[in-house]
């Protein structure tokens, strides 16, 4: 983490993180991120990696407690996983390349595309 970083912050942003990721099934960088940037002082490209590690804790415990209630799809989970770790690697090589404001961009554009397609009918 840089040196303007504000560690206090941290905990508040997993909050949000979680709380997104449960309610709404998300792994919750779409609010981690930004908050990571603008809170915690974050680069861009700290922020995507430092929110990917902490997703890993958030989606176990997510996927827990819908398995133990009985409203997650192994099989559909498992088809997802496998798209999920061909492109993940990719996508990552992707970004260490684009500079911080392309990225901003490109994640900033990204939430526009998944807003629109939620509010269609």
């Amino acid at each position: 983490m840089n040196g303007k970083g504000r560690r206090w912050a941290l905990p508040l942003i997993g909050l949000a993180g979680g709380l997104a990721s449960g309610l709404l099934g998300v792994g919750g960088g779409i609010f981690m991120v930004p908050l990571l940037v603008a809170l915690a002082g974050l680069s861009e490209h700290e922020a995507h990696a430092t929110s990917l590690l902490a997703i890993l804790p958030i989606a176990f415990v997510g996927a827990a407690v819908f398995a133990a209630g009985g409203q997650a799809s192994f099989s559909l989970a498992a088809l997802l996983a496998l798209g999920s770790l061909a492109g993940a690697p990719v996508g990552a090589r992707i970004m260490a390349r684009l500079t911080e404001g392309t990225l901003k961009a490109v994640f900033g554009a990204a939430m526009i595309v998944v807003a629109v397609v939620l509010l269609l009918p």
